[in-house]
């Protein structure tokens, strides 16, 4: 085959083969090649850079403070149980969203996009380490690495296995079913679990009796608040020319949001948890205790308030997009009916 050369400049030749350059071939999808950086939200680009500023370090906050020794057995139990619940969901946050955020690359989602996915991917890091240093500091070998000697230890270790069970069929249904939901699903499941978790927090900030989980529940709220304004900004983008079949997928998965979270926000339902009968009342009674220990855990009545009201600022915002809400009988709140029992049902996250 003949060629041609062009020199450029006085600099080497390039070669120009006859009859112009063979395309590349096109690359099967999805893959997170080719690479590009497409712009369409510019308020999202921003809300990265603010993630950027906002960056905290979990080694820099007061754990000299946190002595084993200021608390009863029961109460250390207590409250190394109530963050063992809550790394049912913070501590499986990193691994979630960081398969979303490659999904994000493979699907050429909007260069913003993929990096506030990075930077939830980055704050649910540092929330699952405030679960950690808390854990094994009141309870070495916590959650489950350690042997139980009294009843309520024996309580304690077994809901935690049981939990985590359940934590293990939820990691594998996110894990199957998330390249089959459109955006605008996905990011309602991720708005309801940033909106429930800015609500936990902000009250157990204002309840605690300790400086340390004040301050830390104070900037873990700051970051699912911030996580809060990414979906709303994706979603204000997404929600509408919705078609009824995909209103329809996102009623239930706001059902499926209020099953899953309700285990840390408030007490589990039925649905989706396999439970065996006791674990509930032994939840109750160690929940007591992480109470009594001033962790700030609010009281059955108004973890269901608090709830409610997560649940009302939910519904005022899908409703405008003609999106109905489901009944949730348990908060009477009514709506449309859905069951929910298959653990793919079931994407939101913390």
């Amino acid at each position: 085959m003949c060629h041609i050369t062009a020199r450029e400049g006085g600099m080497a030749e390039v070669t120009v083969p006859e009859g112009g350059f063979l395309p590349a071939p096109e690359i099967p999808q999805p893959n997170i090649f080719p690479i590009e950086w497409r712009v369409e939200t510019a308020k999202l680009a921003a809300i990265y850079e603010k993630a950027k500023r906002a960056v905290w370090n979990p080694a820099d906050l007061p754990w000299d403070e946190l002595d084993p020794a200021a608390f009863t057995p029961e109460q250390r139990l207590g409250v190394m149980y109530w963050f063992s619940v809550l790394a049912n969901f913070d501590a499986s946050g990193p691994a979630v969203f960081a398969r979303a955020t490659v999904h994000a690359f493979e699907k050429h989602q909007e260069d913003p996009v993929r990096k506030c996915f990075f930077s939830i991917t980055r704050d649910e890091m540092n929330h699952e380490e405030c679960c950690q240093r808390a854990i094994t500091r009141l309870w070495p070998g916590g959650p489950l690495d350690w042997k139980p000697v009294t009843d309520l230890e024996r309580a304690a270790h077994n809901n935690i296995a049981w939990l985590y069970h359940n934590g293990g069929r939820y990691w594998n249904g996110y894990s199957a079913a998330l390249g089959r939901y459109t955006l605008p699903v996905l990011f309602t499941s991720f708005m309801m679990g940033e909106m429930a978790a800015s609500t936990l927090f902000r009250g157990m900030a204002a309840a605690t009796r300790h400086r340390l989980f004040a301050e830390m529940f104070r900037r873990i709220g700051r970051d699912e608040s911030r996580h809060l304004q990414i979906c709303m900004t994706i979603l204000e983008k997404e929600w509408p020319g919705l078609t009824d079949e995909v209103k329809g997928v996102i009623t239930r998965q706001l059902r499926a949001g209020f099953v899953f979270l309700s285990m840390i926000l408030w007490e589990p339902p039925d649905e989706f948890w396999d439970l065996p009968p006791y674990f509930l009342a032994n939840h109750r009674v160690l929940i007591d205790h992480a109470r009594d220990a001033g962790l700030g855990v609010l009281d059955h009545d108004r973890q269901a308030e608090n709830w409610r009201q997560a649940m009302a600022k939910v519904r005022a915002i899908v409703e405008r997009w003609g999106i109905e809400f489901p009944a949730i009988p348990e908060l009477d709140i009514d709506g449309v009916k859905v069951d929910v029992t298959d653990p793919e049902d079931i994407i939101p996250v913390f």
